[in-house]
């Protein structure tokens, strides 16, 4: 942990994260326990206060276990895989998908319908996983898509549903 100025920086044993933090909030480090202090009760006081206390938490969270998200690819034909530090993928459009992590991402490939994305910072490895996810996000008829491990997709009737004959009689 170094503290200069208003930069916090934070080593483990997977890596190295900084940050810079807001000027008026005050960051101390006593006895391996690292402290945020307010100037002030006011709102914004407040709010950069829980802001920096958990960005700081996540920081050293990322350096000592990191972080990871699963995707779930669910279709008929869908499917990932991994060639080099590439993610190719059939995502029901004319041609394969093919990302390349950016510097500190991992991707991992496990089956054929299951991609984790890994790193050391939380909001890298969030807004990649949400990339990825973007390509085909999940429709609401079938369910097909990609889908994080555990998100909910609700589910509509679709033309089965209605009621009633022809119309205009």
């Amino acid at each position: 942990m170094d503290i200069q100025g208003s930069a916090v920086t934070v080593t483990g044993p997977k890596g190295v994260l900084s940050r810079e933090i807001h000027p008026d909030l005050r960051v101390l480090q006593e006895d391996g326990v690292l402290t945020v202090a307010r100037p002030s009760d006011s709102r914004q006081h407040r709010a950069l206060h829980g802001l920096t206390r958990t960005l700081i938490a996540n920081m050293v969270e990322g350096v000592s276990q990191g972080f990871r998200k699963e995707l779930d690819i669910v279709g008929v034909g869908y499917r990932a895989q991994q060639t080099g530090g590439k993610l190719i993928m059939q995502l029901g459009f004319s041609h394969p998908v093919e990302v390349t992590p950016p510097p500190g991402i991992t991707f991992e490939v496990a089956g054929t319908t299951r991609v984790v994305v890994s790193g050391i910072d939380k909001e890298r490895v969030g807004q990649e996983a949400a990339n990825l996810r973007a390509w085909r996000k999940p429709e609401p008829y079938k369910g097909k898509g990609i889908r994080y491990i555990n998100e909910v997709v609700l589910r509509k009737a679709g033309k089965g549903g209605k009621v009633g004959g022809k119309k205009g009689r």
